[in-house]
């Protein structure tokens, strides 16, 4: 069981870092803030760019904390957060990634929901300095409500914003 919450972590975290370095740097194939911030306020989520930071930060943060695994609980809410606002921006094309789905946003949020209640195991830094309390349903919760509440605010808000350009695009016809 330790090699598998270790791998987990591990996978959760690199593809959590990914997203976020293709968002703050440009790296792997991705577009940067200022290009990926354009990408967002198409989403409603604006200002564009500074929301974008913001998600890069938050991915970024999250990857390092689950790799580390210290704060697990804090890392993997910040996940279920991020996880949230891009499942919302997918939602309209259903669920399966090969349509541009939410599929891939959902699973990273649901790995980091089973990580959040089972805790990082033995090999992170959480058990290595006695932080091991933190862990199981009451913390798994609370990372769930943690990363749920922001990240459904923002969805929320970009969901309100394309409403409002889609009623004054349409007006404007």
């Amino acid at each position: 069981m330790e090699i598998g919450l270790l791998i987990l972590r591990l996978g959760l975290a690199a593809l959590l870092f990914g997203h976020g370095a293709q968002k703050m740097f440009g790296w792997f194939g991705g577009l940067g803030p200022t290009a990926t911030g354009g990408v967002f306020a198409q989403w409603g989520l604006r200002p564009g760019r500074l929301l974008v930071l913001l998600a890069a930060g938050t991915e970024l943060l999250s990857s390092l904390l689950l790799a580390l695994g210290l704060l697990t609980a804090l890392g993997a809410a910040l996940a279920i957060g991020a996880m949230t606002v891009a499942a919302s921006v997918t939602a309209a094309n259903g669920l399966w990634a090969q349509k541009g789905g939410f599929e891939l946003p959902l699973v990273y949020a649901g790995i980091a929901a089973g990580i959040a209640f089972t805790g990082p195991g033995p090999w992170s830094i959480d058990a290595v300095t006695g932080l091991t309390g933190l862990t199981g349903t009451g913390w798994g919760a609370a990372a769930l409500v943690v990363g749920l509440a922001p990240g459904a605010a923002i969805a929320a808000y970009g969901a309100r914003n394309r409403r409002t350009a889609t009623t004054t695009a349409t007006s404007a016809a």
